[in-house]
């Protein structure tokens, strides 16, 4: 029994993210996930104790795929990343991240839904789970930034995290169509959204 349970749990992950990367939390249904992994109850439940606990399953696989990614892609090209300034470390990290997105687009499409949950009980308890370590690693770049002279100076740390995190978080909303889900023309745009952002925030 736990043999043939834990060969079901590839259809069961793979359920699971076709429901939540088409519906809300609220929304999705854990009945809908267990028919269409074509488990048993008694099989979802030897994996995980309730659709909360699945969910934030995939949260945390998703987050640490995508940082494995970037990590190696960062490490492999350490000469095209040291010495820059911030936005061109943007455009790097966008880059990095738009080939993520075509690598693993359910993942992707994960975490676009999960920033619209902002606001419900189900995101505080994810962020308590995942940490803020984006965000941290975000702050750092862009204090290293200001103290090399990358930003215009009327401008607070506070109001360029705020709003540099905010443009990044709609990217998607305002240029994703499906014949932008190309990498190159991703990566075109990316570019201009980051000369776009240095515009008006870099010196």
């Amino acid at each position: 029994m736990k043999e043939k349970s834990f060969e079901r749990k590839t259809e069961l992950l793979e359920a699971a993210l076709d429901e939540f990367i088409t519906k809300n939390y609220e929304d999705a249904s854990l009945n809908n996930i267990i028919r269409n992994a074509k488990i048993s109850k008694g099989t979802f439940y030897y994996h995980f104790q309730d659709k909360q606990a699945l969910y934030l399953f995939l949260l945390e696989s998703s987050v640490r795929t995508k940082w494995e990614f970037v990590s190696k892609r960062i490490n492999e090209y350490p000469e095209a990343y040291e010495g820059k300034d911030i936005f061109e470390k943007f455009k790097m990290q966008a880059r990095i991240g738009a080939e993520f997105a075509i690598a693993f687009p359910k993942f992707h499409r994960l975490s676009k839904m999960f920033t619209k949950e902002k606001g419900n009980k189900i995101y505080d308890i994810a962020k308590g789970i995942l940490g803020s370590d984006t965000e941290k690693l975000l702050e750092e770049m862009i204090d290293k930034a200001i103290e090399n002279g990358d930003f215009k100076k009327e401008f607070s740390k506070d109001f360029i995290v705020k709003t540099v995190s905010y443009l990044f978080i709609h990217f998607d909303e305002i240029f994703y169509t499906k014949e932008d889900f190309e990498l190159e023309k991703m990566i075109e745009n990316l570019d201009n959204y980051v000369d776009f952002m240095k515009g008006g925030l870099g010196k």
